[in-house]
């Protein structure tokens, strides 16, 4: 231990000789290092010179690096990337800030996208049934039953889709729950503001229904519910003029702006010279003094596209509507619409989740040709499964793929401006 000690204390001489330390490091300064004595025995000036004495082993030291963690661990490049957002420059943000003022008034009503990311409601699979259904989310719908002044019960043989002498019309019908049919005014002939008391499910149609109930008389009607009306929402309809309240408002004088601006709002009925070109309307008529025809199921809607020219001979006589499959046709003038998007725009992602929920709607199976006898379709019959060398006909021998024509040549759809893109039965190119 002598010896250790001698050998440290000549490193800590030579160490001061270095650093220009006049501090001669002893024998007993060493031994006093390596066995210190308890706090109680030293004073201040004990401590100012054990640190004197320390401070050579301090010099001896070597420097370490400042960041311990490039030279411990070693360095590995990552598999992912890193989101980086990008700033907003400000001409982005002048962009979004300068809106007008005209517009923040008189909103249109916003096109509703199947496509876009929506919420389905699943059901946690404790049977099979409920492994795959699926359904939209529709919590703002009426609990009770309907109104029932304005409905009638579905029974008879046309339930199953028999005519007045029994023969089958139409296949796959039969069975399913009790229904009631909903009087839906497709009309709406009635002037005057009609308050929303309710939204409720019609079993008989994929919108949804509004029951309305006119302020003068208190008269309730059903009409088909624009998606986003809540109960406690007012409309109108102006099929049977201008009011006299809305004229004078206006100064005597039909201002097309103005009185656009006060009319074309969500689930309001006017004729379709009325409406600005540009708006999306639902329940569209076709004549005058006739109810609605086009848009009526759920999510559809139509876009007003022109107007006659109010110049040419016999003025303005027909407006230009296209339909959501490309079409574009010629209705009246005086024909009706609905500002708005037909509600339940999610109804066609709907799954039933097995067949049994197909048999409460009153739907049967669809049994193939290639399943039947002979005498019950074409392609019945023969020994396995083989059709003959036939195209695929239906029940009745006609044509049933490969876009198979029935319309005349010499009698063309006079109303249909620009037809629907038709590819024959394939996939359209997205």
């Amino acid at each position: 231990m002598r010896t250790r000690v001698s050998q440290w204390s000549s490193e800590l001489r030579n160490s001061s000789r270095q650093h220009g330390s006049t501090l001669e490091a002893t024998t007993d300064q060493v031994q006093l290092i390596l066995q210190p004595p308890s706090f109680t025995q030293y004073s201040q000036s004990g401590w100012d010179g054990l640190l004197k004495m320390l401070q050579p082993r301090v010099l001896l030291r070597a420097q370490k690096p400042l960041c311990h963690t490039l030279t411990l661990r070693p360095f590995r490049p990552r598999s992912y990337a890193t989101a980086v957002e990008e700033p907003i420059s400000s001409e982005s943000q002048q962009t979004f800030t300068s809106t007008s003022h005209s517009s923040s008034f008189t909103p249109p009503p916003v096109v509703v996208d199947s496509n876009a990311s929506f919420a389905m409601r699943t059901y946690t699979p404790r049977t099979p049934g409920v492994r795959h259904l699926k359904r939209a989310i529709n919590d703002h719908l009426w609990k009770g039953r309907p109104f029932l002044p304005l409905t009638f019960a579905k029974k008879g043989h046309g339930k199953g889709g028999r005519n007045n002498s029994g023969r089958v019309t139409i296949r796959h019908r039969g069975g399913g729950h009790k229904r009631r049919i909903r009087t839906v005014d497709f009309e709406r002939m009635v002037p005057g503001p009609h308050m929303v008391e309710r939204i409720e499910h019609d079993p008989g149609r994929t919108a949804h229904i509004a029951l309305l109930n006119e302020e003068a008389t208190g008269k309730k009607s059903y009409i088909v519910a624009p998606e986003g009306m809540r109960a406690g929402d007012v409309v109108q309809s102006y099929r049977a003029g201008i009011p006299k309240d809305l004229l004078d408002s206006m100064g005597g004088v039909v201002d097309p702006g103005v009185l656009a601006a006060k009319t074309a709002w969500r689930g309001n009925c006017l004729p379709l010279h009325m409406i600005p070109m540009g708006s999306i309307v639902y329940n569209v008529g076709s004549a005058k003094g006739r109810g609605a025809v086009f848009c009526r199921s759920a999510g559809t809607y139509a876009v007003v596209v022109s107007k006659d020219d109010a110049t040419t001979k016999g003025g303005e006589k027909h407006v230009m509507v296209k339909l959501q499959s490309g079409e574009v046709r010629k209705v009246s003038r005086e024909a009706c619409a609905t500002i708005g998007v037909a509600s339940n725009p999610h109804y066609q992602h709907e799954q039933l989740g097995k067949a049994g929920r197909k048999r409460w709607l009153n739907i049967r199976p669809t049994v193939r040709g290639l399943a039947m006898n002979a005498c019950d379709h074409p392609h019945g019959g023969g020994r396995g499964k083989s059709k003959g060398n036939v195209d695929p006909v239906s029940p009745w021998g006609m044509p049933s793929k490969g876009g198979y024509k029935t319309r005349q040549v010499r009698k063309p759809n006079k109303w249909v401006v620009t037809p629907r893109v038709r590819n024959g039965g394939k996939r359209r190119a997205k």
